[in-house]
C-alpha cells in the first residue's frame, strides 16, 4: 500500500510517498519551509501544496509536534498555540481533499523504527528521542506504543525545560560545538535513564545524522543508537499510522 507520509516540524514540512509494506520511500522527499507564524490555516495551506506537488489523491499520514488525541491537537510545540483544540485530522482533510490521519511526530518516528528497525526493539522497553527544533519522545514496551509522552517538556536542573536546553535548535542558536552540546544532551539522557530504565535509547531527528560527533559525551549505561531511518523516520511512521487508521475506517 502506498501512503503519502508527512513530517510537520517547527522548521520544515517534509513529505514522501511510502510503501508501507517495506518502509521504503518510493519518491524523492519534498520539503516546504514551515510558515511563520505556523497557524492552522498556514500549515494546512502548506500541506495542500505538498499534496499538489505529488499529485496525490489518496491517504495522507502526518506526524505533528503536539499531543494528538482522537485527531485533535491538545498541545502545540513550535507551532501556533491556536492549534490547541483544533481537529487537525478534519482541518487537513478539508484542505487537501484527502483523508488525513495525524499523530504525535515522535510517535510516528518510533513506529517506523519498531516496525522496520532492529527486531530486538520488539521486546523490552524502548525509548526513542527525536532531536530537532524540540525534543520529542516515544516509548514502546514489547512493541506497543504509549502515545503522547512529550518528555522533552520535563524540567532539568535550574528549572530549564529539557528541549530549551538540549535540542538541536538550541545548539544552533547558541553556536555550541557538538562536544559542548553533547554534554547537555547527556544530562537529559541521564534523567531519562533514571526515570524509565529503558533497554535501549534510539536517537532520531536531524542530530541523529551526526551521532559520531557527540557519542563520546554520552555516558549513560543504556545502549544509545541512531535511528535506522535517521531523519526520515517521521515520514515513514506517519504513513504506517495512516495505513492502520484507513484499514480501521474501511472495516
Amino acid at each position: 500500500m502506498l501512503i503519502l507520509g508527512v513530517d510537520i516540524g517547527g522548521s520544515g514540512i517534509k513529505g514522501a510517498i511510502v510503501d508501507t509494506n517495506t518502509g521504503l520511500m518510493v519518491s524523492e522527499r519534498y520539503r516546504i519551509v514551515t510558515p511563520d507564524p505556523a497557524t492552522p490555516e498556514a500549515i494546512a495551506g502548506c500541506l495542500a501544496k505538498l499534496v499538489v506537488h505529488f499529485n496525490w489523491k489518496g491517504t495522507v499520514g502526518c506526524g505533528f509536534p503536539a499531543v494528538i488525541q482522537h485527531g485533535v491537537a491538545r498541545t502545540a510545540s513550535n507551532v501556533a498555540t491556536s492549534f490547541i483544540g483544533t481537529s487537525i485530522d478534519q482541518l487537513f482533510s478539508d484542505a487537501t481533499n484527502c483523508p488525513c490521519f495525524c499523530l504525535n511526530d515522535a510517535d510516528a518516528a518510533g513506529l517506523a523504527e519498531i516496525s522496520f528497525g532492529d527486531r530486538a526493539y520488539q521486546k523490552g522497553m524502548v525509548l526513542l528521542i527525536t532531536i530537532g527544533t524540540g525534543l520529542g519522545t516515544a516509548i514502546f514496551t514489547d512493541g506497543q506504543l504509549l502515545p503522547n509522552t512529550e518528555l522533552g517538556h520535563l524540567f532539568l536542573k535550574r528549572g530549564k525545560v529539557a528541549e530549551h536546553y538540549a535540542s538541536d535548535a538550541v545548539r544552533k542558536a547558541k553556536g555550541l560545538s557538538w562536544k559542548s552540546w553533547g554534554k547537555r544532551f547527556n544530562n537529559y539522557l541521564t534523567l531519562m535513564e533514571r526515570l524509565f530504565w529503558p533497554d535501549v535509547i534510539i536517537l532520531g531527528g536531524g542530530a541523529s545524522k551526526h551521532f559520531d560527533k557527540y557519542k563520546a559525551q554520552i555516558t549513560v549505561e543504556t545502549p544509545v543508537k541512531p535511528a535506522a531511518f535517521l531523519n526520515q523516520a517521521g515520514i515513514v511512521g506517519a504513513a504506517l499510522f495512516a495505513q492502520s487508521k484507513r484499514i480501521q475506517a474501511d472495516k
